[in-house]
Parts: structure tokens; sequence; C-alpha cells
């Protein structure tokens, strides 16, 4: 019987571990995006929106965007903001945006 009793705490223990490392795995598997919010920030991510649009040639949608021009999906909407209010953007079918 003391061998049935040293077998649970281990198991408890390896159980125990587990948990602590999967919730580590957890913690660590999210980033922090801090974007600058000013003009000139701003300014430069809208270039590499138009210029990964205009390399397409075809419509994007936010996600691929931002994977093509190499930034956070919340710097391609900042981006895509300023390109929409000069009009230089058009809405496509299927959330997807087109150079206008």
């Amino acid at each position: 019987m003391a061998e049935k009793k040293t077998t649970k705490k281990a198991t408890e223990v390896k159980e125990t571990a587990a948990k602590k490392s999967t919730t580590t795995t957890k913690k660590a598997a999210v980033k922090a995006v801090a974007v600058a919010i000013n003009a000139e920030n701003i300014g430069f991510k809208a270039g590499d929106v138009y210029q990964a649009l205009a390399a397409a040639e075809k419509a994007l949608s936010v996600s691929e965007i931002a994977k093509a021009a190499k930034i956070s999906e919340e710097e391609t909407l900042l981006g895509l903001g300023w390109l929409f209010k000069e009009g230089k953007l058009l809405s496509a079918e299927d959330n997807k945006v087109v150079l206008a």
C-alpha cells in the first residue's frame, strides 16, 4: 500500500507541473502591440498599406495587407483609415479593399 500512495503523489506532482507549464505557455503566447499614434507614424503605415495593395494589384483583406506589408493589423487599420479619408481606396466585396 505504501507504493500506491507514493505513485498517487508522484502523479499529482506531474499533473500540477503540467498545468503550470500549460499556463505559462498560454501567457507567453499573448503579445502586447504598442502603436504610436501620431500623424507621422500613421502616414508611414498608410504608405506601407498603399505599397502592399499596389504590389498585389487586387483586393486584399486587412489580414492579407498586414502580412504583405509586414505590420500589425492595428497599424494596417490606421493606414487604411488615412487612405480612405484621402479617397485612395475603395471597398470591395467580402471585406476587402482595393486601390481607387
